[in-house]
């Protein structure tokens, strides 16, 4: 780290902690040249992840519009803002953890129905509606049927012991 009022390049840490946001590195130096003090910041380098669309259009990922995604979808729900800040972070995390710089923007809307399934169904059928458009009141029909043999499967799965 390089001084800023003289330019040396050795410096020395007199006292570290975690800033605000517990993402970043407060470090109080000391210039060991001209023994002035300095403060940095060290936070962790993220590579971008770009989504594709279905387009084939690219923009970076934003965990935030994931986030509202899912806002809109809890609408009148009784899930608590918690929750929600979770599964956005849940899959903040297999995003960035995939280590590859492009992800499907369709992939990603698996991860958040696959979030709100466990979540809320009542929002994870709002999610789906519009993620998966369907066309007239079969498709949706067909996708709540789905759903309520699943849950069925296992209710009778939890009683066939």
């Amino acid at each position: 780290m390089r001084c800023l009022f003289c330019n040396c390049t050795e410096s020395k840490v007199i006292d570290s902690r975690s800033a605000d946001d517990e993402k970043t590195i407060r470090r109080r130096r000391e210039c060991l040249a001209c023994g002035r003090r300095f403060t940095t910041y060290e936070t962790i380098e993220i590579t971008p992840v770009l989504v594709v669309k279905s387009n084939g259009n690219r923009q970076a990922f934003d965990v935030g519009k994931v986030k509202r995604g899912i806002i809109k979808s809890c609408e009148k729900r009784p899930v608590p803002i918690e929750k929600i800040d979770e599964l956005a972070e849940n899959i903040a995390k297999r995003v960035y953890n995939s280590m590859e710089l492009e992800v499907s923007s369709k992939k990603i809307g698996e991860m958040v129905m696959e979030g709100l399934k466990d979540l809320d169904e009542v929002a994870y059928v709002r999610y789906a509606s519009v993620y998966r458009s369907f066309k007239d009141i079969s498709s949706f029909m067909s996708e709540l049927q789905r759903m309520m043999a699943k849950k069925d499967e296992s209710k009778e799965a939890g009683n066939g012991k």
